[in-house]
């Protein structure tokens, strides 16, 4: 519930991510896993004979009818819980360590003919050690309409002591191989994500074999004398909450789509040439009007010097003017001929 509970808190968040921006990061990986063991039918082997030989010691049909069982499960189902650290070495490529703890209780209760009460039970338990390389898959690759990212994991795992089956009947230790145990396969999506803080959910596949110098006759009754050998592998679907603690700057616009820019109008400067040219036009009407001006005074000043050159050369004399003398009568002898 805790779970679900903060996947809701998170995913509230709108923020959506093309790329995880934590250089190093810390993160906590609860799981859900169905066991590949195998080698349960031993058990549940051991659990009938004793329930047929309480069967056999009644002594009536009211003791028999006393006398029952349970059965162990048919799938082994369990929560392992892993942590570790995750480096991001190049752009949506990821190192991690980690440590993880599998544990797994099985127990059954069987009733005898005095009904009398006994309980058998088997443990898995398990420390593995993995290194892990995460590849985020590009958007246009893969991805969905509410945005996140996809990714593929691939991780090899050890066994660290503490890896056994403990049993009503005996303990059966691991041993470590220091060259590893298995491995384990995984697709991720990345899907909330809140400041540094961001939760992936994987679903894969992991193989976890380790075997013993003991037979699993010395945990169970019945069972092989041959040295013992499982499995703690098997489908397995994990949520992981990781917290970056070196996180790289996050650019203000980064999408693999080119449409930057997209919905906003674009900032285009105008330039108005005629403003220029009307400023230059009105300076030269300036100029060639001051120029008129300052021609036209001088001719006014010429004009005004002329005029009084004239007044001071030919006086106006008061004298009346003769009167114009008659004029003459056409002489016919004084008229020359055309041809003349």
């Amino acid at each position: 519930m805790a779970l679900l509970f903060s996947a809701t808190v998170f995913a509230a968040s709108d923020e959506k991510l093309d790329h995880d921006y934590s250089i190093l990061s810390v993160f906590v990986q609860p799981s859900i896993s169905f066991i590949g063991f195998t080698e349960r039918e031993y058990f549940q082997d051991a659990i009938d004979t004793i329930y047929y030989g309480f069967k056999a010691t009644a002594v009536n049909s009211a003791e028999s009818l006393n006398v029952a069982k349970q059965d162990f499960q048919k799938v082994n189902f369990c929560f392992p819980i892993t942590a570790g650290i995750q480096w991001q070495f190049r752009e949506d490529q990821f190192l991690s360590a980690g440590i993880g703890f599998i544990y797994d209780n099985e127990s059954v209760v069987l009733t005898d003919r005095k009904s009398n009460t006994h309980s058998y039970k088997y443990t898995l338990q398990g420390v593995p050690l993995f290194l892990e390389y995460r590849l985020a898959l590009p958007k246009n690759f893969i991805t969905l309409s509410t945005g996140g990212l996809f990714s593929i994991a691939v991780r090899w795992y050890w066994t660290l002591p503490g890896t056994e089956i403990y049993t009503t009947w005996g303990k059966l230790e691991a041993e470590n191989s220091p060259f590893g145990a298995g491995f384990g396969v995984s697709v991720g999506y990345l899907f909330a994500t809140w400041n540094n803080f961001k939760l992936y959910g994987d679903i894969g596949f992991n193989s976890i074999s380790v075997k013993s110098n003991k037979p699993f006759s010395s945990i169970v009754p019945n069972g092989p004398d041959e040295k013992a050998k499982w499995n703690l592998g098997g489908i397995q679907l994990q949520i992981r909450g990781s917290f970056g603690l070196w996180n790289k700057p996050k650019p203000k616009d980064d999408d693999d789509d080119d449409d930057d820019g997209e919905g906003k109008k674009p900032k285009v400067k105008i330039i108005d040439d005629t403003k220029k040219d009307s400023i230059a036009t009105t300076q030269d009407s300036a100029k060639i009007d001051t120029s008129v001006v300052q021609d036209s005074a001088k001719v006014a000043d010429s004009l005004k010097t002329a005029v009084q050159d004239s007044a001071g050369t030919s006086p106006v004399s008061s004298t009346p003017a003769p009167q114009d003398a008659p004029k003459k009568s056409a002489d016919p002898a004084n008229v020359k001929s055309k041809g003349d």
